[in-house]
């Protein structure tokens, strides 16, 4: 069992009253870490040790802030066998995922080390004389993160690094869901000699996180949110963000579609959907959702794909490799189940896998979904997923406009110009045209439109979401005024 501790400014502490909370593994219910439930008014010290981190942090050259961000992208890599068993005790994640997890993370603080001279400004025209004016980009303040469990190196990384190069000091609130993954992140980041208070780490009870969430964003010092989550609990925190004024990054729900059209290499779609569909049993938010296949092609698609699916490797990741470890817990199992028992009753065929007793779910497909059924709409979250047949572009276009998400999404088809045409019908924050739904790059303006949020990560996209644009004129000659 991992116990762990909360930092703030620099020193590791309990929560202020003592209290602790359990997460347990979803295959055995095995205690797999304790970890201190916050209070609201832990959560304000974690917030105010940030804010008098910041005078300096921001003040400090871009080049110490990439040499410091370089130092915890080689610390997390040095912790991957430790994240691998981490993420298999707290939420059935297979090492294969782990491993992932902490590749690309450590490409994410690497990047950010990269962008750290990019945080400056234009000089812009002005029709005042003698007068230069620049748009400046400064550090916003102290910056939130809350990051979820499903891919949690990936994303409490990039609930941070971005803002630290940026100059911002950050408080990252770890998911109930992997406390002690988080706090591996938060290790590395000390290793590396980040200044006490840049960088502050809170965990709390599953009760207490509205009072906890609410006590940070109110503070006044606190000038950026990030979260990644469901649609529903974004919701809550774009309210309360809205009430104290706050500028909020929201990456939430998805229902990914892919799109096979009836020129596609179907080889190609087969992988990519694969892996998109499969990864981390499902549990991504750029997950493939809905496989919207050509009605020509889709007898043999649905063969080749049911056969790739059914060797997919499955079971507990603490006892050796696999490719589908558990979902993070039972009432997962429950949802999908109703989802398939729907999707059955009203004419929709199993194709592999099924019901599941436990968090051991198989990989399953469900062919010839339509719109009544919840499938059709609903994010399983799973490794449970939806093949509707279509006829024709114009049919395939409109079934994966058809959601109140839009997240990621892709379309497979042989004519690369067809396919550009595609993906710029999809409403889609992220398209790709013969690739996978579940692709991500560091650099990359990350995020979705509808349901599925609103904001980016990565690249210049991040570096404008985590400052402040300044308009600043210095006069250089006499200036006339008209009295």
């Amino acid at each position: 069992m991992n116990q762990i501790q909360m930092l703030m400014g620099g020193e590791r502490r309990p929560a202020s009253n003592g209290a602790t909370f359990e997460r347990r593994n979803p295959l055995d219910g095995g205690v797999a870490t304790r970890a201190p439930a916050a209070t609201a008014e832990d959560a304000v010290a974690a917030v105010q040790a940030a804010a008098d981190a910041f005078p300096a942090w921001a003040a400090l050259g871009p080049g110490e802030r990439r040499a410091l961000l370089m130092k915890a992208a080689d610390a997390l890599e040095s912790r991957t066998e430790a994240f691998a068993t981490a993420m298999a005790g707290e939420t059935g994640a297979s090492g294969l995922w782990a491993g992932f997890n902490v590749h690309l993370a450590a490409d994410m603080l690497r990047e950010a080390a990269a962008i750290t001279t990019l945080v400056g400004g234009e000089v812009i025209p002005s029709n005042v004389p003698g007068s230069l004016a620049m748009g400046v980009r400064q550090p916003a303040g102290v910056v939130l993160g809350i990051a979820p469990w499903n891919a949690p190196v990936i994303l409490g990384v990039r609930a941070v690094a971005t803002p630290l190069a940026c100059g911002n000091t950050v408080v990252l609130k770890g998911s109930e869901l992997c406390p002690a993954t988080h706090g591996l992140i938060i290790d590395a980041l000390q290793d590396a000699g980040l200044p006490a208070g840049v960088v502050n780490f809170i965990t709390n009870a599953p009760a207490d996180a509205g009072a906890v969430v609410e006590a940070m964003v109110a503070h006044p010092a606190v000038r950026r949110v990030n979260f990644t989550g469901s649609t529903r609990v974004g919701r809550i925190i774009a309210h309360t963000c809205a009430e104290h004024l706050k500028q909020v990054v929201l990456e939430l729900g998805g229902k990914a579609p892919l799109l096979v059209l009836d020129d596609a290499d179907l080889d190609a779609a087969v992988n990519g959907t694969i892996f998109g569909a499969f990864a981390n049993s499902g549990q991504i938010c750029m997950s493939t959702e809905r496989i919207v296949v050509d009605e020509s092609i889709a007898d043999d698609f649905v063969a080749r794909l049911a056969a790739r699916a059914q060797a997919l490797p499955l079971g507990d990741p603490r006892q050796g490799p696999v490719v589908l470890g558990s979902v993070v817990d039972q009432a997962t199992v429950e949802h999908c189940n109703a989802l398939i028992d729907d999707a059955l009753a009203k004419g929709a065929r199993l194709v592999c896998g099924g019901k599941a007793e436990n968090t051991l779910m198989a990989a399953t497909l469900l062919d010839g979904v339509t719109a009544d059924m919840r499938i059709y709409h609903e994010e399983t979250f799973a490794p449970v997923k939806a093949i509707v047949r279509v006829q024709g572009e114009e049919a395939a276009v409109a079934c994966a406009n058809d959601n109140a998400f839009g997240l990621s999404s892709a379309v497979f088809t042989k004519d690369t110009a067809r396919g550009w045409r595609v993906a710029n019908r999809i409403q889609a924050g992220i398209c790709h045209v013969n690739g996978p739904t579940v692709h991500d790059e560091a650099h990359m303006p990350f995020g979705g439109v509808k349901d599925s949020g609103y904001g980016r990560f990565g690249g210049r996209a991040g570096i404008d979401a985590f400052t402040e644009l300044r308009w600043i004129t210095l006069q250089t000659a006499p200036r006339h005024y008209p009295f």
